[in-house]
């Protein structure tokens, strides 16, 4: 992997910078206080994010390079990786993930898996480095091998640590103790005292006693419970049948009402139907009267038509006495006898007439007066027929209204009973609803029912009191509970914390055991050649055990402790190591990035380191950061070809 070019909008002091690396040896020169620090940052920051996290720093590096005169803060990063695929970095620093651009422009940041707090891992991705090893081993920050004398055994701990445990910082020994600590203090043992898990587990035993006295409290709530939902139950089985019966009393009396209607009707019927006798018989005793002097003036008439008989009858003497008048004297001579018995017989018809004359009509008058009594009394019978007939039509009308009123009543009726029956039907059956509709004494139910329903509401109400004066035990029952069960949480916790330090420390065995029998004798063989060639064959065999840490092999077959070494030489173990690990952790040949790494090395000392790492990692791009002039003039002086950067 080669980083090709850097390009810096705004980042820390610098502006509008850009860096042209070559695949080799590339030196960037700068005075104290040039950025070149800043340069070697935006590196990491490129690749792994500005992290607003100190991670033990005095300020997150996020702080420290964000500009404070622009709101620009960001930069690109051009690098090409072993298989010549191309990559361009954009990253605006303030926010969390880059743009990633493949060759030609083509964005490719949603290949790589985005972690919630980490970011984009594209670079991991592609070499397999996270940022804390790639700075335990390609890079070389200023700050860790400026070392004074004092500190050299600092130095040699960490060599020793990476030899022991893979990384510089972790001493075996030292993560065993603080692990001990952990485990005593965080957790504790069963022979401590007042330590978290003792605290913890003599807190629950007393939870435990307390716990026990409050459950008679729970059992009799329950029978409390149990005992509320039988009245409840009961008391909602009597609301619903009292509320049925108070449904079915309001069809009753709606029933009641229209019978009252229909019994007024059939009263009325009644009243009427005397009526009607009545008005018969006065028709038949009025017809009776009328035909009676129908008859009489029937009888009248023919007392007339007697009188007409005896008028003619008087006419037929007066023919007769004509005839004895014309015919008699001739018998008879006498004329005053003739005349007398002519003349008289005429008066006396005449006066007969007369009579008759005056008869007939008083009899017309009598007659007219008759008719016109008879016609009145017609009138009257008439006068009743109608009334009968009218009262009959009332009649069928009231039975009429009372068919209707029956019939739609016994509709709504059956309407009601249906939709009753099909709210209750889930509730109560259909036979005992039937039965209440059928029931007389609807009353007397809903009264013996609802005082019931009081009984049980009185019921209920005790049993609240009782709940009330239940409750605050079981409160406190239910919080020392939540206690206990957080503090057998907290138990449990303590002890997974307890095997998990117990696992660790097992891991931890395991693993410094496999690195010093597997991956020390690597390194130390390896890193016994780097040293052997940087210090020309001075030092050529270094060994690392766990109680005297890291010896090294002295020309005449001695062997002393590294930290009896200078601090040059140390300079170049530790060095070396870092080197010595980088094939080990990842296929992908990343730079070597070195910041002020010779400050402790003499000319000789920096010739054969250069030369060494020319030679033995031709493969790999380096990159020096120095604020010195010394690694140029030596890379003169040895005609080796390199890039310079002055910033």
């Amino acid at each position: 992997m080669n980083i090709n070019k850097i390009k810096i909008n705004s980042y820390g002091k610098l502006k509008n910078k850009e860096i042209n690396l070559e695949n080799n040896l590339n030196i960037i020169y700068g005075e104290n206080e040039s950025g070149k620090s800043t340069v070697l940052n935006f590196i990491l920051n490129i690749f792994y994010g500005a992290s607003k996290n100190k991670n033990g720093k005095e300020i997150s590096d996020f702080e420290k390079y964000k500009p404070w005169d622009t709101d620009e803060f960001s930069g690109k990063l051009s690098y090409e990786l072993d298989n010549k695929n191309k990559y361009e970095i954009f990253r605006e620093f303030n926010k969390k993930n880059p743009k990633i651009f493949y060759e030609k422009g083509e964005d490719i940041s949603k290949q790589f898996n985005i972690d919630k707090n980490k970011g984009n891992e594209f670079f991991y991705e592609q070499t397999q480095i996270n940022e804390e090893m790639f700075l335990a081993t390609s890079v070389a920050m200023q700050q860790e091998v400026k070392i004074g004398k004092n500190t050299q055994s600092i130095l040699i701990q960490k060599i020793s640590n990476l030899l022991g445990t893979g990384e510089d910082n972790i001493s075996y020994k030292k993560a065993v103790e603080k692990l001990n600590k952990k485990q005593l203090e965080e957790i504790g043992t069963e022979r401590s005292r007042e330590k978290p898990i003792n605290i913890v587990t003599k807190n629950i035993e007393k939870n435990e006693e307390k716990i026990n006295e409050l459950k008679k409290y729970e059992n009799i709530n329950y029978e409390n419970i149990e005992e509320k939902n039988k009245i409840k139950n009961n008391l909602e089985k009597k609301e619903i049948k009292n509320n049925l019966l108070k449904e079915i009393k309001k069809i009753k009396e709606k029933n009641n009402y229209e019978n009252e209607k229909i019994k007024i009707k059939e009263k009325i019927i009644e009243e009427n139907k005397n009526k009607i006798k009545i008005i018969k018989n006065n028709i038949e005793e009025k017809n009776n009267n009328y035909l009676k002097e129908k008859n009489k003036n029937k009888i009248n008439n023919k007392k007339n038509k007697l009188n007409k008989k005896i008028i003619i009858i008087f006419i037929l003497l007066i023919l007769i006495n004509i005839l004895w008048f014309i015919f008699i004297p001739k018998i008879i001579n006498n004329n005053i006898i003739k005349y007398a018995i002519f003349v008289t017989i005429p008066i006396f018809l005449i006066f007969i007439i007369i009579q008759k004359n005056k008869i007939n009509k008083n009899n017309k008058k009598i007659e007219k007066n008759k008719k016109i009594e008879l016609a009145e009394k017609e009138q009257e019978i008439n006068n009743l027929k109608n009334e009968e007939k009218i009262i009959e039509k009332n009649n069928n009308e009231l039975l009429d209204e009372i068919n209707k009123i029956k019939i739609e009543n016994n509709f709504l009726n059956n309407l009601e009973k249906e939709k009753i029956i099909k709210k209750y039907l889930e509730k109560i059956n259909n036979d005992e609803i039937n039965l209440l509709f059928n029931s007389e004494k609807i009353n007397e139910k809903i009264e013996l029912i609802e005082n019931e329903i009081n009984e049980l509401k009185i019921e209920l109400n005790k049993l609240e009191i009782k709940k009330e004066n239940i409750e605050p035990q079981l409160e406190n029952l239910s919080k020392i509970e939540e206690e206990n069960f957080a503090l057998k949480e907290e138990l449990k916790n303590l002890q997974k914390n307890n095997e998990s330090i117990e696992l660790v420390k097992i891991l931890l065995e395991k693993a410094y055991e496999k690195m010093k029998n597997n991956v020390s004798p690597i390194f130390t063989e390896k890193l016994s050649k780097n040293i052997s060639k940087i210090t020309n064959k001075k030092y050529s065999k270094i060994y690392f055990n766990d109680e005297q840490g890291l010896t090294v092999e002295l020309d005449n077959g001695n062997y002393v402790l590294a930290d009896r070494l200078s601090i040059g030489t140390i300079d170049q173990l530790y060095l070396s190591l870092r080197l010595a690990m980088l094939d080990e952790l990842s296929t992908e040949k990343v730079p070597i990035i070195l910041d002020e790494a010779f400050a402790y090395f003499d000319n000789e000392r920096l010739t054969n380191l250069l030369k060494f790492m020319i030679d033995e990692y031709r493969d790999r791009q380096i990159i020096i950061f120095t604020c010195t002039k010394r690694e140029k003039e030596v890379l003169e002086r040895e005609n080796i070809k390199f890039n310079f950067v002055e910033l």
